[in-house]
């Protein structure tokens, strides 16, 4: 006897419920037609994840149940078809306790125009991104549904990394674990869930598939890479990364084995390769999904506006991007050079747009303001300013949306300028350390995975010392202590919450723990006025940062 099930590693958008569902209906129709009869979509994989607070509308969550209908019945006629389907639910659950009307995420078994089985999340995650107890009720019970001769346990994402869903799941006479998932990429997740689900399948002498999600939602990527797994945990199967996918499987039963899983191993691909990916599909999602025709960004000739770039074209195509180089007084000629080398080598429009005439009307304008007193920031945000205004008045006048190219290491430290280089749309680096800046810089150099180029970025951009080039022979260290001791401080403090003792006892300097620290605190005002940006690591400046503007607390 053998199964063979699809997993339908497809990119939803959030809120078209109607559109999502006929994504499912293709893909199984597709599936069925290459013998498949159990097709296995993502976590609410009806109404994209995370729908945030549309899930507390009743006309939404209304539409979800009409395509979750609409799904089943465009597949009435498919004769021992299993579609198990992602979707929040609004109805009464059979469990424990008395049925109650509450807000579910669940998946339900769709056959032959009847929904089979519908089963709710028990454990609800609300630590990094996730924040489901705050739009669903944890489920009770379990779910086991027959599929040609198959005994299926159904489990959703954060179940599947606890005991007593899957123990019970066995108990009720399940032989194989379907786990449908959306689980945000960071980098290192990947091969986390592979070892959790691995401890899973062992502790509960099952095979367990990982149904994953692929996309891009505002800040969180998804990165597909669905897999499972044999009962004694080792890898059974990986689909591609960062794609949409119909995977198969083969499920045997092998007396006295039990259910064997036979599909291919997708190579698993390299850290490096995993950022660029995750970036790209940010890039390619938002842009796309929300209807904007292209992009612009300003180039200065530095490495964080040439890295952006090169994301840029290999998310969009060259013909979808515009650069913009807006030298100032203080802009060195390798500057301009450099830029217009990169804009030629990736085959995008490339103006230059002189700020030195408005720079020198605002000083005159305030000269009276400021008589007397010496030039600083105030006049190097006046440029960075500048330049913002330019970019937002070409965005309005032609459509496209700004890419800001501030990183993480500048965004911790406020070594950004409010309205200035901050200004625009969507943050592409903006959880992406500058000393990882630099590798991906390498790496994208060695590299051309999208076929728009290789060595995109001139070598001059990578090897000169980093500048904001506001003021005569500024370099970022003047400001900073030295990257490789900022991001492995930030590391610690920001990502993993160390205390500052714990930090100098690692071997970090107190003074420049201190000031890092401080750095952190002070520009948290800043941080909340920033567009959106990418998340690639396990703690971002977004959801995953919630901290007071006003507070004392400095350890």
């Amino acid at each position: 006897m053998a199964l063979k099930l699809c997993i339908a590693q497809f990119n939803p958008l959030v809120g078209d419920a109607a559109g999502n569902a006929q994504k499912i209906i293709e893909a199984s129709r597709t599936a069925y037609a290459q013998g498949a009869r159990l097709v296995v979509t993502p976590e609410l994989s009806i109404s994209g994840y995370p729908a945030e607070d549309l899930w507390l509308r009743p006309a939404f969550m209304a539409a979800c149940d009409d395509a979750v209908k609409m799904v089943a019945r465009e597949l009435a006629g498919l004769k021992g078809l299993c579609v198990v389907v992602g979707h929040p639910h609004g109805g009464a659950i059979r469990g424990k306790s008395v049925q109650v009307q509450r807000r579910f995420n669940a998946a339900s078994v769709l056959s032959e125009g009847r929904l089979v089985e519908t089963y709710a999340k028990r454990e609800l995650p609300n630590y990094q991104v996730f924040d489901e107890r705050r739009y669903f009720t944890p489920g009770e019970g379990t779910c086991v549904f027959q599929c040609e001769g198959v005994s299926v346990g159904l489990l959703i994402c954060e179940d599947a990394w606890f005991e007593e869903p899957a123990l019970l799941a066995r108990e009720s006479g399940a032989e194989l674990l379907v786990v449908p998932n959306a689980s945000p990429f960071h980098v290192g997740k990947g091969g986390e869930r592979v070892v959790r689900m691995a401890d899973r399948a062992r502790a509960v002498g099952l095979p367990l598939v990982y149904a994953h999600l692929v996309g891009g939602q505002d800040e969180v990527v998804f990165d597909g890479a669905s897999f499972a797994v044999q009962a004694d945990g080792s890898l059974a199967a990986r689909a591609s990364s960062f794609r949409d996918e119909l995977f198969y499987i083969d499920a045997e039963r092998r007396e006295p084995g039990g259910i064997v899983l036979n599909a291919p191993i997708a190579p698993a691909p390299t850290p490096e390769a995993e950022l660029w990916d995750a970036l790209v599909l940010g890039v390619r999602d938002y842009v796309n999904k929300n209807g904007f025709p292209g992009v612009l960004l300003g180039l200065s000739g530095g490495i964080d506006s040439a890295l952006v770039l090169a994301v840029a074209v290999d998310a969009l195509g060259a013909d979808r991007v515009r650069a913009v180089m807006m030298p100032s007084p203080y802009t060195a000629d390798i500057s301009w050079l450099d830029a217009r080398d990169m804009s030629q080598r990736l085959g995008v429009r490339y103006d230059e747009i002189s700020i030195a005439p408005m720079f020198e009307s605002f000083k005159a304008a305030l000269a009276g303001e400021f008589k007397g007193l010496p030039e600083d920031t105030t006049e190097e945000n006046i440029q960075a300013r500048i330049r913002g205004v330019i970019l937002m008045a070409l965005s309005n006048k032609f459509g496209s949306i700004v890419l800001t190219t501030g990183n993480k290491s500048e965004m911790a430290t406020g070594y950004c300028t409010l309205y200035g280089d901050m200004a625009g749309g969507f943050a592409v680096i903006k959880d992406v350390l500058k000393t990882t800046v630099f590798t991906l810089a390498g790496w994208r150099n060695d590299n051309d995975p999208y076929g728009t180029g290789s060595n995109p970025i001139p070598e001059r951009i990578i090897t000169r010392p980093p500048s904001a080039e506001l003021r005569a022979g500024q370099v970022d260290q003047d400001s900073l202590p030295p990257y490789e001791v900022l991001d492995a401080i930030l590391e610690r403090y920001m990502e993993d919450d160390n205390g500052i003792d714990e930090i100098v006892a690692a071997g970090f300097d107190r003074a420049v723990v201190e000031r890092v620290a401080r750095l952190i605190r002070i520009n948290e005002y800043k941080r909340r006025q920033a567009p959106v940006g990418i998340r690639v690591t396990h703690r971002s400046f977004g959801k995953d940062w919630r901290y007071p503007i006003t507070g004392k607390f400095q350890a």
